[in-house]
């Protein structure tokens, strides 16, 4: 749903953001999620594009920012 909260988490090498659902998609089969190139470039996945993540819903908006970038 729109404005929910979710830690990305890249399972390659470990690191995590904040994000929140702003749009519908992603249109291509076999995807989950689109992330913004800002995100990806946080999570160390721009070269490879496509990557395997972790999603975890968050259930409070406390001491969360979409911006923040976790190691």
């Amino acid at each position: 749903a729109f404005g929910t909260l979710l830690k990305i988490t890249n399972m390659k090498n470990g690191k995590s953001a904040i994000v929140r659902i702003n749009d519908r998609g992603p249109y291509i089969g076999g995807r989950d999620l689109d992330l913004s190139k800002g995100t990806a470039i946080a999570l160390g996945m721009v070269k490879r594009g496509v990557q395997k993540v972790k999603v975890e819903e968050l259930n409070t908006e406390e001491d969360v920012s979409p911006i923040n970038v976790l190691d």
